[in-house]
């Protein structure tokens, strides 16, 4: 009889979902396995603003543990949870095909401020990136910080007096829980690997690595590669407002990535395109393009001494 691998999760209803993915994949490989839960440091403390825990990997340093510690095979994350370097002992055994990256605005009772540039409004969000690119664009909102898993969230716009708040799609979207009362932000740039899910096991583990090849996309992991390792290069983390987006179109993979000063009053954009067959490095050379300009010096420089 083959190994039972043991899936490591949080208990939140999204990584749940995810990691019951994973396992209905992994049956259909022939290979038996059961969830095991866990909450992450950010589960526990919903209240604290993500960018002032200041913690590298949050959500995913309790499954690292247990995984280095034998008590799981493999571990399931929201991709853009993931800090860009595994934590030592631990590899990438694959990569989903990606939903929806985009993030998303739910809104209470109407959008039309949000064709006024000057308007005033209150929206929420944690994430610093999300924060920085509204305030470029919308300089007179204020953004008050929302915290919690994605019920809470959806909870907490309806108890709130905003005009609204900032979700992933494909949080929402998996588990059946986006509003009618929602629009896609297609102007904004979506985090690194958003709207993919990681596969890690132990370095040198073969039999997890293995059984987890069969669903791996190579698309997917080529282009979220890609977008790492722009957010790498700039010295980002998962609270730095840096944006990117790699698709695969035909031969080619198209890039998109930005940095933004924490207050939005600055950003530089960047776009570049190369043949998917030579697009390893895509990553690292937009990223070196974009240090070249003392702009983005700058912006690195005020993020790194926690000033806007």
């Amino acid at each position: 009889m083959s190994q039972i691998l043991r899936i490591g999760t949080r208990d939140s209803q999204l990584a749940v979902w995810q990691a019951t993915l994973v396992q209905g994949l992994l049956k259909e490989a022939g290979v038996p396995s059961e969830l095991v839960y866990m909450k992450s440091e950010g589960d526990i403390d919903t209240v604290t603003p993500l960018y002032a825990l200041n913690v590298t990997g949050i959500f995913t340093k309790t499954l690292d543990a247990a995984l280095l510690n034998n008590r799981i095979d493999i571990a399931v994350h929201s991709m853009k949870d993931v800090p860009t370097q595994l934590a030592q002992g631990i590899q990438q055994a694959a990569v989903l095909k990606r939903a929806s990256y985009k993030d998303i605005f739910v809104y209470k009772d109407g959008i039309d401020f949000l064709n006024d540039f000057n308007s005033e409004a209150t929206i929420a969000t944690g994430s610093t990136r999300r924060i920085a690119q509204w305030l470029h664009r919308y300089p007179s909102h204020k953004v008050e910080n929302l915290r919690g898993n994605v019920n809470t969230r959806l909870r907490k716009v309806e108890d709130h007096n905003w005009q609204g708040a900032i979700f992933a799609a494909a949080g929402l979207e998996r588990i059946h829980l986006r509003p009618e009362k929602s629009i896609d932000l297609d102007w904004m740039l979506p985090a690194p690997a958003q709207g993919a899910i990681m596969v890690v096991c132990r370095e040198g583990d073969d039999y997890p690595l293995q059984s987890c090849q069969p669903f791996n996309d190579d698309d997917t992991a080529l282009c979220t590669k890609i977008e790492r390792d722009f957010l790498h290069t700039l010295m980002g983390g998962c609270s730095t407002p840096i944006s990117a987006l790699a698709e695969v179109k035909k031969d080619k993979v198209v890039f998109k990535g930005n940095i933004c000063s924490v207050d939005g009053k600055k950003k530089i954009d960047i776009e570049k395109e190369m043949d998917s067959v030579d697009s390893k490095e895509l990553g690292l050379i937009a990223a070196n393009r974009l240090l070249q300009s003392s702009e983005a010096g700058q912006i690195i420089t005020s993020i790194r001494n926690g000033k806007n």
